[in-house]
């Protein structure tokens, strides 16, 4: 009896331990500066399986991209597929049904940075503005009666919501893609 209770104290001493271990090398480090860094690994579309929630009808935050965020799909017409930077689900539904993010792309050799909804399945977007890499630049979403509000460093666009009123939303993270992964890895910072 006393053996068997060493061995599962040993047992849960060992799975606690490794458990702590991949939780904290699995953290994603914040810098001198307060940004954290996202990176979408080569061949992957997302960034990180981070939950985490907000009832604020507003959220902002400052990003930065490098030079990771160049690159050149496979097929042509991907290009102009819309990757995403950050955002919120909305309507208290799955962001696939209901939710508004900001997105980027690499095209004509510049980084547009556009608004990406999904509304009742479908999805939309339209191009705010192109920014320069290597430029912190803020960014906005206020989640108004009927309305979004989208701004990037001073410029805002608005487009139709499908609901009224204050639900919980959960973040949303960088992700690449449309059709096509990432083609090498890209780092996003994000504050």
């Amino acid at each position: 009896m006393k053996e068997s209770i060493n061995i599962f104290l040993i047992f849960s001493l060992i799975l606690f331990g490794s458990l702590l271990i991949v939780n904290i090398s699995s953290c994603k480090k914040i810098d001198d500066m307060g940004y954290r860094e996202f990176v979408i690994k080569e061949c992957k579309h997302r960034s990180s399986y981070l939950y985490n929630t907000t009832k604020s009808d507003y959220i902002s935050f400052k990003a930065v991209f490098d030079s990771s965020a160049i690159y050149t799909t496979d097929d042509p017409n991907n290009q102009y597929d819309v990757n995403k930077l950050y955002g919120v689900s909305d309507c208290g539904c799955n962001h696939r049904d209901y939710s508004m993010r900001l997105g980027w792309r690499w095209i004509n050799d510049s980084l547009e940075v556009l608004w990406f909804k999904h509304m009742h399945g479908t999805f939309s977007f339209e191009k705010i503005k192109t920014i320069s890499l290597n430029h912190s630049y803020d960014y906005s979403i206020t989640l108004e009666d009927s309305i979004y509000l989208i701004c990037v460093y001073g410029v805002c666009d608005t487009t139709k919501r499908a609901c009224d009123g204050n639900y919980g939303h959960y973040y949303l993270y960088p992700y690449f893609g449309g059709d096509e992964k990432a083609p090498h890895d890209i780092k996003i910072k994000i504050k």
